[in-house]
């Protein structure tokens, strides 16, 4: 077992990264109390709902003052009226500022469920339990939260900080390898923009990685756990060091959108993150063997190099609404060189064209 923990004063917290759910009733009851909503998805519910509930039970935790909630899986759940579903079971379960939404799930859950619990009485507690990659090095660490809206994604969002995060690395057992694959995106993603030389154990290991191998997978997420939370405790609301984490999720966003979510977000990143290493490359931040070593550990990790059934136009269109702009100026995060990265509004159409066509069929 291994811990991180973030430092925001009196919203400080813990990351608790195991191989079981063992430790998680200590965990949890010290940090919150009061009633409990668990919010979860169609696919975690069966695997992993009734455990977290006995859990709750063994820490304490009464069974009238505990209650969940399934939501339908997918990106397609995100929008306000399953927000509105959330606030009415809230609101049916009596929660007050002293209780806790647990979200147990992947990112379009803990998404949801920290926007409820950012809104719902002006904030409760919120607790995350990731289960899918993504999640458990990303999406739960940061205080990120928010819901699609109009087709564009996480247009609607706030900043909330979690109680705890625990992950169960187990978990990803669980999980289609179509998910590990999306997940390993953002964990490459950390490679890029801080640290080449994980970039390199990533390569040494993708057949532990791959046969997700307890220790390595627990070394994983603990680097990508440790970089995020560094940035965020200098920048929690992204105005400046924090921007460099949306590596690849400027087109990525476009391409998500343009094709209604066909694609998985980590999906979507890899595509963005080629489109934004293609400018690197255009300006000579980076060179030829880092885009091919890039793309070459993308590839071994299952990850398109290029989509179709969009428009560059399409994409495009969707970037225009993308809530990273600054003064009407997109910000695109690029490598300069592998392994450090800087944020640039002075993208030009033509470099950006190019940067998408790359990735479409």
């Amino acid at each position: 077992m291994q811990n991180l923990h973030l430092d925001f004063g009196k919203r400080s917290y813990d990351i608790v990264i195991s191989d079981s759910f063992a430790e998680f009733p200590r965990a949890f009851s010290a940090v919150c109390g009061g009633k409990v909503l668990i919010v979860t998805d169609s696919n975690v519910a069966p695997l992993y709902l009734d455990e977290v509930r006995r859990l709750l039970y063994c820490a304490g935790f009464s069974r009238e003052g505990t209650a969940d909630l399934v939501i339908e899986a997918g990106e397609q759940s995100k929008n306000m009226d399953m927000l509105q579903t959330i606030y009415d079971a809230c609101i049916r379960c009596g929660l007050d500022r002293k209780s806790t939404i647990l979200a147990l799930g992947g990112g379009v859950v803990g998404d949801m469920a920290g926007y409820a619990a950012a809104t719902y009485m002006r904030g409760v507690r919120f607790v995350q339990v990731p289960t899918t990659l993504l999640a458990q090095t990303d999406s739960s660490v940061g205080g990120k939260v928010g819901i699609d809206y109009a087709g564009v994604k996480n247009i609607v969002g706030a900043f909330k900080q979690p109680a705890l995060v625990y992950i169960n690395t187990n978990t990803l057992k669980s999980l289609p390898r179509r998910e590990i694959s999306a997940g390993m995106a953002e964990v490459i993603k950390y490679g890029v923009i801080k640290n080449a030389a994980f970039l390199e154990y990533l390569d040494e290991k993708r057949d532990k990685v791959n046969a997700l191998d307890a220790e390595t997978m627990q070394t994983v997420i603990y680097n990508c756990c440790a970089v995020k939370a560094a940035v965020v405790q200098q920048d929690e609301t992204e105005t400046g060091l924090r921007a460099i984490l949306n590596f690849g999720h400027t087109v990525g966003h476009g391409i998500e959108s343009a094709k209604d979510f066909a694609l998985l977000h980590g999906e979507c990143v890899a595509l963005g993150m080629l489109a934004a290493l293609d400018i690197a490359l255009g300006r000579g931040y980076v060179s030829e063997a880092d885009l091919d070593k890039c793309r070459n550990l993308l590839r071994a990790y299952g990850l398109p190099e290029k989509t179709g059934g969009v428009s560059i136009k399409q994409v495009l269109e969707y970037m225009k609404n993308d809530k990273k702009k600054e003064n009407g100026s997109l910000r695109f995060v690029l490598p300069r060189p592998v392994g450090v990265a800087d944020v640039y509004n002075d993208v030009t159409q033509a470099e950006l064209v190019h940067a998408v066509e790359t990735v479409l069929e």
